[in-house]
């Protein structure tokens, strides 16, 4: 046989391997959540459309929980009141394994490119490693949104962003008009001064708005001065799976959490961000911003369900992409492979659960709240870089970058300064 095909058969072989490995993983770790949200959503919509109801008076039966997002949302997932049941899973599943499956994609294909892996059997191996990943596993059983919302601003920072696209903004103000907290995304174009971009964002953000407040004043009014201020709708801040820096301060005393502490922890957080991000994109690296701007979302938001932390998988796979990077056998690729494996090991875990019922005492702080440490981790560790090789193609003439922006020369110009270089970036990164 020759050596390519016997390459071949055995990654395919090491893909089914995995793949079933995950599976029974699944079988015996992973929670049935049967579509609740999904549930909640079809409830909700279906109430409104054929029950003559508002969609913010629906309650999912023997359950306080209802619609929560804006009035655009419910604009958007209209159609699935027009939907069976087991068609809306159908279609929530495939949206969700779609999105993943891209966004993935772009942040690892030109890892697989640079270290000259396979780039199916990389992105087959990324893919059931994701499944197996938490906040994945519980997105896609709760019927939730969480990947959709990270295409649409992916979209922007990914696609868009290197290309210098007029259009950037567009997928951030569509995902916060569908849901607010990826308005954080918004704040990240003002603090690294794409002010045309920021500009963009909020007009399609606050023009979807007002669509949805044209079609649907009644449930627009409700939203604004009723649902959007009450907090029992998404349960309690002290629950194990807030793992949101509010969800710390609430367990350390939830029948009083203290309001100053969460503020003061925000504003040293956002202040971290801010400065990391800038250097980020000050040097091109856009990949970078986008993923710090997902952790500190979750960090930052009052309420960050286990589910929530799939932002969290850009700064997870960035950290494969720095190590491989890294001299290879030196201390430097052995440290930020093991942040890597520590962090997405943990991540698969459910640790925080053993303490659902109790989160007293030291073992109870620790590990109770791991997954903010890790996000905190991330936050502060998650390396900038400069550049890197493997540019993308573009049209003749132009100065071709990687997938974080970063300008890259070709044969003939390899004479060129780091100065220019760096400026080049500069430009491209601003735009």
């Amino acid at each position: 046989m020759p050596q390519g095909a016997r390459r071949t058969f055995g990654q395919v072989g090491f893909v089914v391997v995995l793949a079933v490995a995950v599976a029974w993983f699944l079988s015996v770790a992973a929670e049935r959540h049967g579509f609740f949200d999904l549930e909640v959503y079809h409830g909700a919509l279906s109430y409104w459309v054929h029950d003559g109801g508002e969609v913010y008076d629906y309650l999912k039966p023997r359950s306080k929980y209802g619609f929560t997002y804006p009035p655009f949302a419910a604009l958007v997932m209209l159609p699935m009141a027009y939907l069976s049941w087991n068609v809306a899973i159908l279609v929530s599943v495939a949206l969700s394994v779609l999105a993943s499956t891209v966004v993935i994609w772009w942040l690892l294909d030109p890892v697989a490119v640079r270290a000259g892996w396979t780039r199916w059997f990389t992105l087959a191996v990324a893919l059931c490693l994701a499944a197996a990943y938490e906040p994945m596993r519980e997105t896609v059983n709760f019927g939730q949104v969480n990947m959709l919302l990270l295409f649409l601003v992916a979209v922007d920072l990914l696609w868009l962003a290197p290309r210098g696209s007029r259009w950037l903004g567009v997928g951030i103000g569509l995902a916060t008009a569908i849901k607010l907290t990826p308005g954080i995304y918004l704040v990240y174009l003002l603090v690294t001064g794409r002010w045309r971009a920021a500009a963009t964002a909020t007009a399609v953000a606050g023009g979807t708005t007002l669509l949805a407040a044209a079609l649907f004043p009644d449930a627009s009014r409700e939203y604004w001065t009723q649902a959007f201020w009450n907090t029992d709708r998404v349960g309690e801040l002290a629950f194990i799976s807030n793992q949101s820096l509010q969800g710390v301060v609430a367990r350390l005393d939830p029948g009083h959490p203290s309001t100053p502490l969460w503020l003061l922890l925000v504003a040293v957080t956002v202040l971290v961000w801010a400065r990391r991000s800038r250097a980020a994109v000050s040097v091109g690296d856009e990949a970078t911003g986008f993923a710090l701007t997902g952790v500190v979302m979750c960090l930052v938001s009052p309420v960050t369900w286990v589910h929530h932390l799939v932002w969290l998988i850009p700064a997870l796979i960035l950290l494969v992409d720095n190590a491989m990077a890294a001299p290879a056998g030196g201390r430097r690729r052995r440290g930020l492979f093991a942040f890597a494996a520590v962090a997405y090991l943990v991540l698969i875990s459910r640790l925080v659960w053993h303490w659902e019922r109790g989160f007293g005492g030291v073992d109870g702080f620790v590990f109770s709240n791991f997954y903010v440490w890790i996000s905190l981790a991330l936050l502060v560790a998650l390396p900038i870089r400069r550049s890197a090789p493997g540019p993308a193609a573009g049209p003749p003439g132009s100065v071709a970058v990687d997938t974080a922006g970063v300008p890259q020369l070709r044969e003939g110009e390899r004479g060129a300064s780091t100065g220019q270089r760096y400026r080049v970036g500069r430009l491209l990164a601003v735009r």
